[in-house]
């Protein structure tokens, strides 16, 4: 027999769970604009019907239905999805920051432009004309001798600047590092709190929004893989678990390196050729060799530059800075344009030379075997081509001879001794720049330079489409997680007048039932009178 109040309590149920979803639309409404969240929504199910099942269960017809409950408010996440954000992200990652590199080398090295190198070489050659034609003239002289400081300035204003940019790609390594080492810490107190909230049948919805946020930032530094375990106890069946998170590798023998399990957290940390791998604030010193591990699954393992895939900010800016591949050989964007541009002030500054040596200067010096350009440290104008040393000269240190900037006369324009109107050895002088250098690969200062800035704008062209195909791909993916994830407005408000007409109509039955009681308590006579 049917308790007589049971109408009351299937329609109090009603109330109860049209009351949840109306709560859960207000949640979504709420948080419309919340980076990450991910709109969630009331699964409702039917509770059991009356009878029950049972071998005392009376005989009646069917079961009879006692209402609708609340079974769980899951959040709306598609996981494949969640993934292809993350491998997109890693991609741009990788591209945005190698495009950001390149612009500021092309920055400095500004070619085309009326300042850059190519225009002091430029600007050198047609003073070393006007030598040749006019080589008694003193202010022809001078001339010369300024543009070639003005070269050894551009040589030495690129290498600075140059430099200067590496260092702070290395210390932008350290941030990234500590950036990602927060990340992961992040990820494990999420996933100690997950643990605890879950077995007790509950969906913590919000903390999982915080770490898929952690973990969407995690991918645009490193390739990880996410995989999740179920925390048991009265967990529910879509209860997403702890997650754990792998980073990728190249190596076949260590494909993946766990950096997180539940709340055991692994944390990074650069090592470079330098003495102690690292400086105070955790920045590389000299080139990268990879990374090490401490604490947590992953403790005293090792990352080896060459293990790293091509993706993310990390490995980005890993291949700017400058790293040490498994013969010791430097590679890097940064690394190998200054050895480029040393290597071309070595060979220009010992062709140069030479053809200096072999001229004189106005009398009565008259001196031979006067070097033109020298490194820095070195001040000994007279030092003969054999015992010059020219591996201590770079881009970074090339200077004119300072006696020939005291002294014009110094400067060799004459093939001969003692004949003012001789300019053979200035025009000697200009033929370097357009003579084929056997150490420059046999091309010349000016096509090895174009050559150079030529690789570059490839380079450059590149990672600015990679970094335009990447962001169009990841908007593509972001709007259809968002079509998915985010809170429509409209469907919200949609959804809020479908629950307050439920709630309605549960209470409008309330009220019937209430009549109903009341009739039969208060209107229904007593037989016999």
């Amino acid at each position: 027999m049917r308790s007589t109040f049971m109408g009351l309590e299937t329609n109090k149920r009603g109330l109860y769970t049209q009351q949840s979803a109306l709560y859960t639309t207000g949640h979504n409404i709420s948080n419309a604009n919340t980076p990450g969240y991910s709109r969630q929504r009331v699964n409702m199910q039917a509770t059991a019907g009356f009878p029950g099942v049972g071998l005392n269960t009376p005989t009646m017809p069917g079961f009879l239905g006692t209402g609708v409950e609340a079974g769980s408010i899951q959040r709306i996440r598609d996981g494949f999805v969640d993934q292809q954000f993350r491998g997109e992200s890693n991609k741009l990652g990788y591209w945005e920051s190698r495009s950001n590199a390149i612009a500021q080398m092309e920055d400095v090295l500004a070619e085309p432009s009326a300042y850059g190198l190519q225009q002091s070489f430029s600007d050198f050659w047609q003073s070393l004309q006007t030598l040749a034609t006019n080589p008694e003239n003193g202010g022809a002289r001078a001339v010369v001798v300024e543009r070639g400081v003005a070269v050894a300035d551009s040589f030495n204003y690129i290498h600075k600047s140059l430099s200067e940019i590496q260092t702070n790609l290395g210390k932008e390594i350290g941030v990234s590092t500590k950036n990602i080492n927060s990340i992961l810490k992040q990820i494990g107190e999420l996933n100690k709190q997950i643990s605890e909230v879950e077995p007790n049948g509950y969906m913590p919805n919000d903390l999982y929004d915080a770490r898929d946020n952690l973990l969407d930032q995690l991918s645009g530094y490193l390739p990880i893989e996410v995989s999740y375990e179920k925390s048991g106890g009265r967990a529910l069946a879509i209860a997403e678990g702890t997650v754990t998170v792998k980073i990728k590798t190249n190596n076949p023998a260590q494909p993946f390196i766990t950096v997180v399990d539940k709340s055991n957290v692994s944390q990074l940390k650069p090592v470079g050729d330098g003495t102690g791998g690292t400086d105070s604030e955790g920045n590389p010193i000299g080139n990268m060799t990879g990374f090490t591990f401490s604490g947590g699954p992953a403790d005293g393992k090792e990352l080896n530059v060459n293990d790293m895939q091509t993706a993310g900010v990390l490995k980005s800016l890993v291949n700017s800075y400058g790293y040490k591949d498994g013969a010791d050989k430097v590679k890097g964007l940064y690394p190998e344009m200054l050895a480029k541009l040393d290597k071309m002030a070595q060979e220009f500054a010992k062709a140069f030379n030479e053809a200096h040596r072999s001229g004189t200067g106005t009398p009565p010096n008259n001196l031979t075997g006067k070097n033109f350009f020298e490194p820095y440290d070195i001040k000994n104008p007279g030092l003969a081509d054999e015992e010059y040393d020219y591996s201590k000269l770079s881009a970074g240190n090339i200077i004119v001879n300072e006696a020939i900037i005291n002294d014009h006369s110094l400067l060799a324009a004459s093939s001969e001794a003692g004949e003012m109107g001789n300019g053979n050895n200035a025009k000697k002088l200009g033929e370097v720049l357009f003579a084929p250098l056997g150490g420059l690969e046999g091309s010349s200062v000016q096509s090895y330079y174009a050559g150079v800035i030529g690789e570059l704008g490839v380079q450059g062209e590149q990672a600015v489409k990679m970094t335009k195909n990447s962001m169009t791909l990841l908007g593509a993916v972001s709007n259809r997680r968002d079509s998915i994830s985010s809170v429509s407005l409209d469907e919200e408000m949609t959804d809020m007048i479908r629950f307050q007409q439920a709630y309605n109509a549960s209470a409008r039955m309330i009220t019937v039932m209430d009549e109903t009681l009341d009739k039969i308590i208060n209107g229904m006579g007593v037989v016999g009178r």
